[in-house]
C-alpha cells in the first residue's frame, strides 16, 4: 500500500469510525434499508425520507467493523440531500473506485481511502456493504 493511501485509510476510516456522521436510529423515517453481511455479521440500518425526489434526514445505526462503519458514515455524508439520480451516480462512482478500472485521480479523498481495500479482498464487502444496499434501492439504471 502506498504511503498516501495508507495515510488516507487511517485518517478517513478512523475518523468516520470514531465519529460517524448522523449515527442515530430514526425508526419513524419513511425509508429503512437493512445492510447485512451474513459472512461476518456486520449490520447497519439506513434511515431516511424522500422529499421532492431527494434523500433527506439520512442517518444510520448498527454494528460492524471500522471499515463498514466508516464506509456507511461516508455514504451518509455524501448522499444526504441528493436526488435519487445523483445518489445512483455517486454510489456507482464509489463502488467503481474500489476496482483498479474505476480508480481515477478525481475522487473525493473519502472514496480514495477505501481503495486500500483492493489490497485486502476479504475486506471489500466491508467497504461496499451499505453502498450496495443503497444501489439496490435507487436502482441500477
Amino acid at each position: 500500500m502506498n504511503p498516501r493511501l495508507k495515510e488516507l485509510y487511517q485518517s478517513v476510516i478512523l475518523k468516520h469510525s470514531k465519529e460517524p456522521v448522523n449515527y442515530e436510529k430514526r425508526e419513524e423515517a419513511g425509508q429503512h434499508l437493512d445492510a447485512y453481511n451474513s459472512l461476518c455479521g456486520d449490520r447497519f440500518h439506513l434511515y431516511f425520507d424522500l422529499k421532492d425526489g431527494k434523500i433527506k434526514d439520512l442517518s444510520f445505526h448498527g454494528y460492524g467493523c471500522a471499515i463498514s462503519k466508516a464506509s456507511t458514515s461516508v455514504l451518509v455524508e455524501f448522499l444526504e440531500g441528493k436526488s435519487l439520480e445523483e445518489a445512483r451516480e455517486m454510489a456507482r462512482e464509489y463502488l467503481a473506485s474500489l476496482t483498479e478500472e474505476g480508480k481515477t485521480d478525481e475522487l473525493p479523498e473519502e472514496f480514495e481511502a477505501f481503495g486500500a481495500a483492493r489490497d485486502f479482498p476479504g475486506r471489500m464487502k466491508c467497504a461496499t456493504l451499505a453502498w450496495e444496499e443503497m444501489v439496490e434501492f435507487v436502482g441500477k439504471d
